[in-house]
């Protein structure tokens, strides 16, 4: 967000969009002129020499700062993840300390979560939600576009409001060439359901575009709070059914 210097940014599930929509907002900010930092948490599912979700976001942002806490070899939840490998887990604190060390250095600091907002870091429970109560910072809810999104957005803004954290919006992280029917009501229907505003809707298959052209669209599928110029009111008075 344009006033904020940390914005956490989490999916109602995983495989919604969530690396393609951080890469998005992190193009938009820098082409606006901002400096920006990318922090993944836990990266799971991934070898040591493979890229991250980090590494993603910069490649496709590109100018952009990157770090990642702890990496697990399997595709599991983080606090799973780390019990399996033997290894140590992220805890809330941690993650916390981290992005508030690199706003000190740079005007926005996305903290990319794993999956949906309470996936446990550690084997005290802790999560995401923690970690933005740590930081006081606003979350990003990263969306689906179609038949069931509503219930997961919904759940996900409880939580949020649950413990007391700022919900800023909702972005659908790919938003179809085709739109069936429940893809076009949920634009009038996730604001209600989430008590927030839409703030933009990625093209599907953004993640596959040359970084270059990836740079170019992003503020077009972003809102004004995300560095963009995507109006919600006009896209879904467009779509509508």
């Amino acid at each position: 967000m344009r006033d904020t210097a940390v914005l956490v940014i989490t999916g109602t599930g995983t495989e919604v969009g969530k690396t393609v929509t951080t890469a998005a907002v992190a193009a938009a900010a820098v082409a606006a002129g901002r400096s920006v930092a990318v922090l993944k948490p836990a990266q799971t599912g991934v070898g040591p020499d493979e890229r991250g979700d980090a590494d993603e976001a910069a490649r496709l942002a590109g100018g952009v700062t990157t770090l990642e806490l702890a990496r697990f070899p399997e595709p599991l939840a983080p606090g799973t993840a780390a019990r399996r490998a033997g290894l140590a887990p992220v805890r809330p604190a941690q993650v916390a300390e981290a992005a508030a060390k690199l706003a000190t250095e740079h005007d926005l600091v996305l903290v990319e979560g794993a999956g949906g907002l309470l996936v446990r870091f550690d084997e005290a429970g802790g999560t995401l939600a923690d970690a933005a109560r740590l930081l006081d910072a606003p979350v990003l809810v990263v969306a689906s576009a179609g038949l069931g999104t509503l219930n997961t957005t919904e759940l996900t803004a409880l939580a949020l409001r649950e413990r007391g954290l700022g919900l800023a919006g909702v972005v659908i992280g790919s938003w179809p060439d085709s739109p069936d029917l429940a893809c076009r009501c949920n634009l009038a229907d996730l604001p209600v359901v989430s008590g927030a505003p839409l703030l933009g809707a990625l093209a599907a298959g953004a993640g596959s575009l040359a970084p270059a052209d990836f740079r170019a669209a992003a503020p077009s599928w972003l809102a004004p709070p995300l560095y963009g110029t995507w109006d919600a009111d006009a896209f879904t008075a467009a779509e509508a059914p």
